[in-house]
């Protein structure tokens, strides 16, 4: 058996887990960069994948709990198309993939960690990212910490805003 030293794991595995659902309890608390959201809308927001597939790996959600696509408003549903539009510009500025992968998991038989409140992935692919380590070790490396991967993102949002 190979072993992956991962010490930055412990804090996850020893700290205390969300109750509620963070798609409505984070933006309420206003501490964003600890939340990781990066960009607030009127009626959606996104925040960074916390256990991302991939460096830059963000998530599109409506403010509102809702758990059904076909139930979001045409309000939210234009946002969280157009949020999407702007991170994939923000990502490609900031990190350069080679193409995404957009998804939308309804329902925990269909992946969705969180089957209460509906969100969209935005997960940046590079080529070569699927290498030996998934494939053999059955493990994942992420390269960039969350922090700095979060600077950088808003940075690059900053930048697609003003160039807009």
């Amino acid at each position: 058996m190979k072993v992956l030293w991962a010490p930055w794991r412990i804090e996850y595995i020893r700290s205390p887990k969300h109750d509620g659902c963070i798609f409505c309890d984070f933006p309420k608390e206003n501490r964003d960069k600890e939340r990781l959201i990066l960009y607030r809308g009127k009626h959606a927001f996104v925040i960074m994948n916390n256990y991302p597939y991939n460096p830059g790996h963000v998530m599109v959600a409506p403010y509102r709990h809702v758990a059904n696509w076909e139930e979001l408003t045409d309000e939210e549903l234009l946002e969280i198309m157009k949020l999407t539009q702007l991170m994939i510009r923000a990502i490609k500025k900031a990190m350069n993939p080679d193409g995404f992968n957009l998804g939308v998991n309804l329902g925990r038989v269909a992946g969705a960690g969180i089957d209460s409140h509906v969100h969209l992935h935005i997960v940046p692919r590079w080529n070569g990212d699927t290498n030996f380590m998934p494939v053999i070790a059955d493990t994942k490396v992420i390269p960039e910490s969350l922090e700095e991967a979060y600077d950088e993102l808003k940075r690059a949002i900053e930048e697609v805003e003003r160039e807009s």
